[in-house]
């Protein structure tokens, strides 16, 4: 993920910040408490797409 990209990019949501999860090519928004998957390099910033974050994510967050 270019991290030029990841500068700009924010949660459609809440507009907040985005974490880089490598591991699960996602993009988390804690303050939505959502996961946006990253497919074939491209995030796919729908809400619809996003999968909501367990407690235990959202803990490691802070």
């Amino acid at each position: 993920m270019d991290k030029k990209l990841l500068d700009i990019l924010v949660c459609p949501v809440t507009k907040g910040s985005l974490k880089y999860d490598k591991k699960a090519q996602e993009l988390l928004s804690k303050s939505a408490r959502l996961a946006y998957p990253i497919r074939d390099g491209i995030p796919v910033m729908l809400e619809e797409d996003a999968r909501e974050l367990t407690t235990e994510e959202i803990e490691k967050l802070k």
